[in-house]
Parts: structure tokens; C-alpha cells; sequence
């Protein structure tokens, strides 16, 4: 292999982790709903939509209230995800697994409607004061919002892991994604830790709307993020926070070499589906992912 083209293989590679820890802070919301409640959430990708929409419209189309629309994204997705827990959730409490993934189906088509006749159809944008100069690392010119965005996800995975694995609230809300019902029998409070998992699970959504609608755009189209992202909580496991990150780096990469390698011979396009063949083949051998639990449920 010639330098030229080692050069081009690694820049290949660096685009793809940068992407694909993008796409591992969305997966992050999933894993943190599934590792609470053991349920998909499949409203993830209207969460990111309305997280970014949120933060367009309070900044401006100059950008000028920055700090404000990060501050009432925030707390405004936080207060959507406990909302959201008390009065859809909750009554759902106890009912088998399938009843919460309705609900957030039905959710993301509700997200979907109403946000158009609120935010309007056209596309906003989130301009962050980071600037248009790519940063070079090694052969890869990368855009900024790209090394931003990959830099706040192994900041967050960092934090959550610690959460889960360090703290009792961490360790109480593992205990109630095993067993609702013996959680509730040792005196843990399931309704609490579910409303905390919502809640993170704003936070996260929050973020990666201001990430991914600082890159592309915000409109009805953003919510298409949360089903590119399916592919990264399947192979990386539902239940698993490293293995989000894993997974959403194997899954950045796969794109990237695609597009470098295949589309110039069959006109583009590959990108696009190489994760979900990569997805077919993972269930195929390891339905539950590869640090998921040995636990597989029927949809």
C-alpha cells in the first residue's frame, strides 16, 4: 500500500469514528430508556428533532442567544422526559413491554405532526460559534461541528458509565430494568427511576439536537437520525453503554469506507444501507448484540 493511499485510508478512518461518535450519543438515548425500563424507545429520533428545533428558535437566525437556547433546550427536554414519564408512562407501569413501545410509536407520529404546525416547515439552523475552517488531524480535514460533536459524546459516555456503574442511583436503576417487580419488592421507588431515565434521556436528546442540527439543519427530516441510529444499539447491545460506543464508531467507519471505496465504482448510495446489512448480519449470529444481555424479545 502506497503512502497516498494509506493516507487515504486513514483519513477515511477518522472521519468515520468522528461520525460515529455522533451517532453514539443518540444511541446513548436509546440505551438509557432500554437499560431503565427495558423498553425500545422509538420516538428517539423526534426527541432530537425537537431538541433541535427548541434551540434554533430560542437562538435566532443569528445565533444570538446561545448560552439561553442551550440552557432552555436543556431544561425544557428535561421537563418534556419527566412530563412525558408521569403522563403517558406511568399508567403503563406493569403492562407488558409491548404496550410502552406502542406508546412511543405513537408519540413520534404525534412529535412528527405537531411540530411543523409550531416550528413551521422550513429548515432552521443552529449556528454554534465554532467556524467553517476544517481542523486537520493527520491526512483528515474534518469540519469542526464534527470534532465538537465527537468530543461531547466521549464526554457524556464517560459520564454515564460512571453513573450506571458507580452510583447507587446507577445501580438501582439496573436493578429495575431486571425485574420491575422484585426492584419494587427490596423498597426501590420504580416510578422515580423511571422518570430519572426520561429525564436523562432529554439531556442526551437535547445535546445531539444542537450537535446534528448544527451539521445538517433542523426540519421534520432530523428525525430520520434516530432511525439511522438503529443499526448502533443493535449491534452494540440495548442494554449496553460501551457497547453504544462500539457500535456507533464500527458503524461510522463502515459508512466511511463505503462511501470512499464503493460509491465511486457504483455511483454513491452505499453508505446508506452498508449499516443496516452490517445490522442484518449481527442479528443474524447475535441477536442481542455484542455486549447486550442473552435476552431476546419479540416486536
Amino acid at each position: 500500500m502506497s503512502s497516498e493511499d494509506f493516507g487515504f485510508l486513514l483519513a477515511l478512518l477518522l472521519n468515520g469514528v468522528s461520525i460515529g461518535l455522533m451517532y453514539a450519543l443518540i444511541a446513548l438515548g436509546f440505551v438509557l430508556v432500554y437499560k431503565a425500563t427495558d423498553a425500545i424507545n422509538f420516538a428517539q429520533g423526534e426527541f432530537v428533532m425537537m431538541a433541535g428545533l427548541i434551540a434554533a428558535a430560542v437562538m435566532g437566525p443569528e445565533g444570538t442567544w446561545l448560552i439561553l437556547a442551550i440552557l432552555a433546550t436543556l431544561a425544557i427536554m428535561v421537563g418534556f422526559g419527566f412530563a412525558l414519564e408521569r403522563v403517558v408512562l406511568r399508567p403503563l407501569l406493569g403492562r407488558p413491554v409491548v404496550a410502552v413501545i406502542m406508546a412511543t410509536i405513537g408519540l413520534a407520529a404525534v412529535l412528527r405532526g405537531l411540530t411543523p404546525i409550531i416550528f413551521g416547515s422550513s429548515t432552521m439552523g443552529v449556528l454554534l460559534p465554532i467556524g467553517d475552517e476544517p481542523i486537520t488531524i493527520g491526512p483528515a480535514s474534518l469540519p469542526p461541528i464534527q470534532v465538537l460533536g465527537a468530543a461531547v459524546a466521549v464526554l457524556f459516555f464517560a459520564a454515564f458509565g460512571w453513573f450506571f456503574k458507580k452510583s447507587r442511583m446507577g445501580v438501582a436503576m439496573r436493578a429495575v430494568a431486571d425485574n420491575q417487580q422484585v426492584a419494587q419488592a427490596m423498597g426501590i421507588n420504580v416510578e422515580r427511576y423511571f422518570a430519572i431515565a426520561w429525564a436523562m434521556t432529554g439531556v442526551v436528546s437535547a445535546l445531539g439536537g444542537i450537535v446534528w442540527g448544527s451539521m445538517l439543519g433542523v426540519d421534520i427530516q432530523l428525525a430520520l437520525v434516530g432511525l439511522k441510529v438503529f443499526p448502533v444499539v443493535i449491534l452494540g447491545g440495548l442494554d449496553s453503554i460501551g457497547g453504544a460506543l462500539l457500535g456507533g464508531v464500527i458503524v461510522g467507519v463502515v459508512e466511511s469506507l463505503a462511501a470512499g471505496y464503493l460509491d465511486p465504482y457504483v455511483g454513491g448510495g452505499t453508505k446508506d444501507f452498508a449499516p443496516y446489512v452490517l445490522m442484518i448480519l449481527v442479528l443474524m449470529f447475535r441477536p442481542y448484540g455484542m455486549f447486550g444481555r442473552r435476552q431476546i424479545e419479540r416486536v
